[in-house]
């Protein structure tokens, strides 16, 4: 992770939410001497007990130390996801302060470009319903400084997926993305502070999720 502050004070803390799977996943950092992680597997539990978790967690800091929040807008679960940006959304909005949304598969795509460097471009796939693919082409920028989304995050059928991978026309990783989604909490927090640095302040409105898929078959 970066760490310049020329952009963000050293004393102000930034928080990143991921609520898309039934873990919640909770990281806040200064970008300096000081970043924090946990791991919830709350499952159903998620909706009443995250405002406690997140109360406990953000100590000995306070809302007033934080200068902006990040979150995981999906796809994922619809339920968890809603829950993830509607706290970051109120949060943003009472505190006001800049709300980023980080799409679950760029975070993916992030965490393993932290890995292996010699990867410039990377396919997402992560498991939807009735059968369809979540799938994302990222581009690593020159000088690590984030990602470009060659193909947004959609929905596709594997048949759909397999022929964009097939007529891709340069060389890619492919990344399976199903277990363990919260873990990248930390890779949400990197991408939302580039942005950040990069000068970027969306305001709390702006933060949408991402479902991909309507909850129920219509």
């Amino acid at each position: 992770m970066a760490t310049d502050l020329e952009h963000l004070e050293i004393t102000k803390y930034a928080l990143a939410l991921h609520t898309t799977t039934p873990e919640l996943g909770l990281v806040i950092s200064n970008f300096a001497s000081e970043t924090r992680s946990n791991i919830l597997n709350l499952g159903r539990d998620l909706s009443s007990h995250i405002h406690q978790y997140l109360i406990e967690f953000i100590k000995p800091q306070t809302w007033a130390d934080l200068a902006f929040i990040a979150v995981a807008k999906g796809p994922g679960g619809f339920t968890g996801t809603r829950i993830g940006v509607v706290i970051a959304r109120t949060l943003g909005q009472q505190l006001d302060i800049p709300v980023f949304v980080i799409s679950t598969l760029a975070a993916v795509a992030w965490s393993e470009a932290s890995k292996n460097q010699n990867s410039k471009t990377l396919a997402v796939e992560m498991p939807a319903q009735r059968g369809k693919i979540f799938a994302a082409i990222y581009q690593l920028m020159p000088n690590n400084c984030g990602l470009i989304a060659l193909l947004p995050d959609t929905v596709l059928t594997p048949e759909a997926w397999q022929e964009t991978l097939a007529n891709w026309n340069t060389s890619y990783q492919l990344i399976e993305a199903k277990s363990g989604l919260a873990a990248t909490t930390t890779n949400i927090l990197e991408l939302a502070y580039l942005d950040w640095q990069q000068g970027k302040r969306p305001h709390w409105s702006e933060a949408l999720p991402y479902y991909g898929q309507h909850p129920v078959d219509l």
